[in-house]
């Protein structure tokens, strides 16, 4: 918890001997002890003995340092202590906080191990996770963090932290809930009769129930991680030259885990280029992917998995330049020269948001009738948006306009501001600092966004710098 919910701080006596030691951490830790007396740290009003630890290469002997605990109950409860969820899903974290009567809270957020001039770091403010985190709370005091595409270097221990308008009104839920990401992965094990597994890192929380697909086409469902085969009601396959298996969870069809095959390298499967892909609405995207196996492709198409309303067969997908919402917008760049091995790719144009989906390729061999790649890339276009900080300015403040979207943009975009009727760039970066801001700096401002799918411009916001004393608006 932390040491800033105390009223007083008193040191008697401090000497600071610096020793040549092997230095390995530079953090500062502020570590409570109990009271010589046994005196329990929850009693309010009572001196609390506290040991500080400054940087390892120094020694410090304190014969007087206490501290008063403030009146009242600060508390951040926890839904729970640990979760182990699928790496490209959603998580939520959430807790319950309570202070003293008399305090107002002015910020509430999450952290992980990120400190700034010994600050943590909220993790809305953390480009690692940009465009993935929100938050949610409600006057129950109840706050909930939700990170959204997880990856496996989401793993970590997640703080929640509250501060109040009160001196020294800040406080620290800990320890925090340790949230693990992972994975599928298929284990193969033995001869002629082999076992499949879908394996995780950490053991998946809740009951989950495991799918598994043979060749790309769903199959058996099963309470336990190990493929059964309901019709030899064994949990063993035969091997075949041409097979391929992958596993889901159910609830998270979406989140296949890699396709292998039961024998050698040469089974039918499809790998993508890229799993998820973030583009700007009006630009362009090529959706990509690679085929092995040992026949040739005979018919490979691509379609979505929310177009099957125009399929006149809902078992047997339907190209996308059958969909008249796509009509136009579809090309298949050099697909007769890549017609039998690959690699395939789909191109959309004129992106629009609805376009928003999983496309998945599906392919015919002179073995199978249809295959497919699964899982496929999915695909998120997002809008241009400026926002402004602070939301009211007036001169000889510092404003900083962002250029945002809904998820991180792929292929490293260039960001460049604009401001109406001045010809030259004012900036570049996704963020734009105006500091000591004046009336001159009124105006329009948007930016302007390129990638290897082109360039779009985000609508413009009007930015009006008001006196001392007056007011100012951005709309």
């Amino acid at each position: 918890h932390s040491l800033l919910n105390s009223t007083s701080l008193s040191c008697c006596h401090i000497v600071a001997l610096t020793v040549k030691t092997p230095t390995h951490s530079k953090t500062f830790n502020r570590i409570p002890l109990k009271h010589p007396s046994n005196t329990p740290v929850d009693q309010p009003g009572k001196p609390l003995s506290i040991f500080t630890c400054f940087p390892s290469n120094s020694i410090v002997l304190c014969d007087c340092v206490s501290v008063v605990l403030v009146q009242g109950n600060w508390d951040v409860t926890y839904s729970t202590q640990s979760i182990c969820v699928l790496k490209g899903s959603t998580v939520e974290l959430s807790c319950t906080y309570k202070y003293p009567s008399g305090h107002k809270v002015t910020s509430t957020f999450w952290f992980t191990t990120k400190y700034t001039d010994g600050n943590p770091v909220n993790l809305s403010d953390d480009p690692d996770y940009r465009g993935r985190v929100t938050y949610r709370s409600d006057e129950k005091n109840r706050h909930t963090l939700i990170i959204t595409d997880l990856r496996e270097s989401d793993s970590a221990e997640y703080k929640f932290s509250f501060i109040t308008d009160q001196t020294g009104g800040q406080w620290i839920g800990q320890p925090g809930v340790t949230l693990s990401v992972t994975g599928l992965q298929v284990e193969v094990i033995g001869g002629q009769k082999r076992t499949l597994t879908c394996r995780t890192t950490c053991p998946l929380t809740g009951n989950p129930t495991y799918i598994w697909y043979k060749n790309g086409e769903s199959g058996e469902e099963n309470s336990t991680p190990q493929y059964y085969n309901q019709i030899f009601r064994e949990y063993e396959v035969s091997w075949g030259y041409q097979d391929s298996y992958t596993c889901s969870v159910k609830g998270h069809e979406d989140l296949h885990s890699p396709t292998v095959c039961v024998e050698g390298q040469y089974c039918s499967r499809v790998t993508y280029t890229q799993r998820r892909i973030c583009v700007l609405k009006g630009s362009s995207v090529d959706i990509t992917c690679t085929y092995v196996g040992g026949s040739n492709v005979t018919s490979p198409l691509w379609f979505s998995t929310k177009q099957s309303g125009w399929w006149r067969d809902k078992l047997f997908p339907e190209d996308l330049t059958t969909d008249p919402g796509y009509a136009g917008r579809v090309e298949f760049p050099d697909q007769e020269s890549t017609r039998y091995r690959g690699p395939f790719t789909l191109r959309i144009t004129d992106l629009r948001e609805e376009d928003s989906d999983e496309y998945r390729f599906t392919y015919a061999t002179n073995l199978f009738l249809r295959g497919y790649g699964l899982p496929g890339t999915t695909l998120t276009v997002t809008g241009l948006q400026v926002k402004m900080s602070p939301d009211t300015v007036t001169e000889g403040q510092n404003v900083t306009l962002t250029c945002i979207t809904s998820c991180p943009l792929t292929e490293n975009p260039t960001y460049i501001w604009y401001k109406k009727n001045v010809t030259s760039p004012k900036a570049s970066g996704q963020s734009y600092s105006i500091t000591n801001i004046t009336s001159e700096d009124s105006g329009e401002y948007y930016c302007e966004v390129r990638n290897g799918g082109g360039s779009v411009n985000s609508s413009a916001l009007m930015v009006t710098v008001a006196e001392v004393g007056g007011l100012q608006s951005g709309s």
